[in-house]
């Protein structure tokens, strides 16, 4: 048994054992409150720098398998747990969650109070951390000192650490109906696979992507994906979307893609306290009153009240979603060029599909604008 310790930059100190990998991790403590799909959590982009705290008090009981990574690796920088599972049960299992853990160099922490630890971060807010084990355990002091000179997470430029090298392109199933460009912030394998699902080609592009290099590909459609960090570094995204929305090819957002969208409407995105992360958060469609329980994992958002219009470069916009927990934005649309995003993961990996008809809109919003640039004048 090794001692293991998380320390927040508030001078709280959480100890436990050690689970994963050995040595020192700093990152932006949060929560989530998802009990299942730990697997999809840990490899999501949107996660990197982050020691996330998982709430639900027993983990790892389904082990670890080839299937269900979101991306090619690990991204949180550190995992805490309360009771790590000794046996994994799962037919899929090919491994224990804490195996995977150490082999890929995750510094974790189990046996903390997860209930008390949550319920600091709400009242403080996320914060900077650091999980600390075998030979890096040292005095509180020392510890304390090591995380307050980590970066946080505001100003925090990350999406150019997980977007892809190189583009690719995943095919259309069965009858390719539409061609789309993915700009890569951090997106999630299933994303492109629940498109491909629905009749479209994915062109998945680097971050670094210029418009000319979108507009090559002759989309009918452009997606803004997931992805981590604060939405206000990323001034290349956003005039991006502005020659996107400039010449009316239709766009679609989610959760990092939605404050991109914002903020090339003219609105300003803020850090919220302690962010939404989980799979179990509800959201309120302004035009109708239906109420969708969400995949989410976001710690900023955009400024505004649930329902307001305002006027942009590009016409009329409505903030079209929000969440009933607290009133922050969960969706943006355009009233004057095809374009709409919103604050949370369709692609729902795992977690609730109550959002999976938005890629049906999108597809809805391609056919009434088909061929983007050259062939429509939006909708």
């Amino acid at each position: 048994m090794t001692n293991a310790a998380l320390v927040l930059e508030d001078g709280r100190v959480f100890r436990g054992e050690a689970y994963g990998a050995l040595g020192v991790s700093l990152g932006e403590a949060v929560f989530s409150t998802g009990m299942t799909g730990y697997q999809e959590t840990l490899t999501d982009p949107s996660y990197h720098r982050q020691i996330v705290v998982q709430t639900a008090p027993q983990i790892g009981n389904t082990g670890w398998n080839d299937e269900d990574d979101e991306s090619a690796r690990i991204w949180v920088a550190g995992y805490v747990v309360r009771d790590p599972a000794r046996v994994p049960s799962n037919w899929r299992s090919t491994r224990g969650l804490e195996e995977e853990l150490a082999r890929q160099g995750v510094v974790g922490v189990s046996g903390v109070d997860t209930r008390m630890l949550t319920r600091h971060l709400r009242e403080r807010g996320a914060m900077r951390a650091g999980v600390f084990s075998g030979d890096e355990l040292g005095t509180a002091e020392e510890m304390l000192e090591r995380v307050r000179g980590g970066p946080g997470m505001a100003g925090a430029d990350l999406a150019g650490d997980v977007t892809t090298a190189e583009p690719y392109v995943v095919d259309a199933v069965g009858e390719r109906r539409f061609r789309v460009a993915a700009l890569d912030l951090g997106i999630k394998s299933n994303t492109p696979r629940m498109m491909a699902a629905r009749g479209i080609e994915v062109h998945v592009l680097p971050l670094t992507s210029t418009y000319d290099e979108i507009a090559a590909i002759a989309p009918d459609g452009v997606f803004l994906s997931n992805g981590p960090g604060d939405p206000a570094t990323q001034a290349h995204a956003v005039e991006l979307t502005r020659a996107v929305l400039d010449r009316r090819i239709p766009l679609f957002g989610i959760c990092f893609g939605n404050q991109i969208l914002g903020r090339a409407l003219g609105r300003e995105t803020y850090k919220m306290r302690y962010g939404h992360r989980g799979i179990n958060i509800p959201v309120i469609d302004v035009a109708t009153g239906k109420v969708a329980i969400t995949a989410q994992n976001h710690g900023f958002a955009l400024e505004g009240e649930p329902g307001e219009e305002f006027d942009s470069d590009f016409g009329r916009v409505q903030l079209s979603h929000y969440c009933p927990n607290d009133g922050t934005v969960e969706g943006v649309r355009a009233l004057d060029v095809p374009a709409f995003s919103v604050q949370y993961h369709p692609e729902a990996a795992a977690g609730p599909h109550d959002a999976a008809p938005l890629f049906d809109e999108f597809c809805n919003l391609m056919s009434g604008s088909a061929g983007g640039q050259t062939k429509g004048e939006g909708r």
